[in-house]
């Protein structure tokens, strides 16, 4: 395989896992005092999706509950340059919808799998032309075909749930934050083996740094099915770990650390204009700060598979609707809406430790 292919093919596996690091550099960026983040606006990213996306969208919700959905894409092949300044055809490959209840106490987490099939909305390019309207189209191919805008669209049309932002971190400013926090706890059920990402873990308890665990977030191999789904497993296992982690940070007692993790996590998350400062990030944390993992509920979307396209899902509809409603109604999603999907079949090989 050319050098070329081979790199490009390297940085998409290794950023299909970075919207779970986007909840993890939120909550620990509000250890950060209020002043001490004045100074780090500069590093945002911002996009305005509401200006692109115009009126046409799901009424919002105004009883205090919220909805963000969070993305790990390849359009920023690494952080600064160092990895390169993107690769062309990015795409949406790790994608989740946050809901946080109306009381800031709870939080329900629907993983949506890059490889659904899915009926993508006519989206404005960056070009200023359009892209158009797609019949069974996969999810992260919103992403490539008019960013983040044309993603939160197309989530919005296949779920009614209106998104009042976005947030978007790449994988090195993650990697750096887990080895900031002294790295996360973790307990494999049983021995994990993957050439593939270069994990190799004995079943047991584990503190994972950085490295480690971009591996486990990237591993899928004897994993499940061995596909996509597997690894949501493990990613939703890692992410109630990182709550739990950040959730021990004392800003007060280590406040060069609480800068460091504020400027890591300014440096490498990328929101919508409605979250691009310090302050509406630093008031985003607070909120969920108090949000622990028992109370994080995280199922990916029912799907099943295709049988005309081997590696494509298709939402079950009726489940489907069923999680979408109850995130509209600020309600949790019932165990039977999940009952039945290819997602649901196995428990994932690693637990969060606590």
């Amino acid at each position: 395989m050319p050098q070329h292919d081979s790199t490009r093919t390297r940085r998409k596996k290794i950023l299909r896992w970075t919207a779970w690091g986007a909840l993890g550099l939120v909550l620990a960026g509000a250890g950060g005092t209020a002043y001490a983040w004045q100074h780090l606006n500069g590093n945002i990213e911002g996009t305005d999706v509401d200006a692109v996306l115009g009126e046409d969208r799901p009424g919002a919700q105004h009883n205090g509950a919220m909805n963000i959905l969070l993305l790990g894409s390849d359009s920023r092949a690494g952080t600064h340059g160092e990895y390169g300044r993107g690769i062309a055809g990015a795409r949406a490959d790790t994608a989740m919808v946050l809901h946080v209840s109306r009381d800031h106490k709870k939080a329900t987490v629907v993983s949506i799998p890059r490889d659904t099939l899915v009926e993508r909305p006519r989206c404005a390019t960056e070009d200023g032309g359009s892209a158009p309207a797609a019949h069974e189209a996969m999810f992260n191919t919103s992403y490539e075909v008019g960013g983040p805008a044309c993603t939160v669209k197309t989530v919005e049309k296949m779920s009614g749930v209106r998104m009042d932002h976005y947030l978007e971190v790449d994988f090195k400013g993650f990697r750096k934050l887990i080895d900031e926090l002294g790295g996360v706890d973790i307990t494999t059920r049983k021995a994990i083996d993957d050439p593939g990402s270069g994990l190799d873990l004995p079943a047991g308890r584990h503190t994972l740094k950085g490295e480690q665990a971009l591996q486990l977030v990237r591993t899928r191999h004897h994993v499940a099915d061995g596909s996509d789904l597997g690894r949501i497993q493990l990613q939703q296992a890692f992410v109630k770990a990182l709550i739990h982690r950040v959730n021990t940070v004392d800003p007060l007692s280590h406040p060069a650390k609480a800068y460091d993790l504020a400027d890591t996590a300014t440096k490498t998350v990328s929101a919508d204009s409605g979250l691009a400062s310090t302050d509406k990030l630093l008031g985003l944390g607070k909120d969920l700060k108090g949000i622990s993992p028992e109370n994080t509920d995280m199922i990916t979307l029912p799907v099943t598979y295709d049988a005309q396209g081997p590696g494509r899902v298709l939402p079950l509809d009726k489940a489907a609707r069923r999680v979408w409603s109850a995130l509209r109604h600020d309600r949790p999603v019932p165990k039977s809406a999940t009952r039945g999907s290819v997602a649901d079949r196995t428990d994932s090989p690693v637990a969060a430790d606590s």
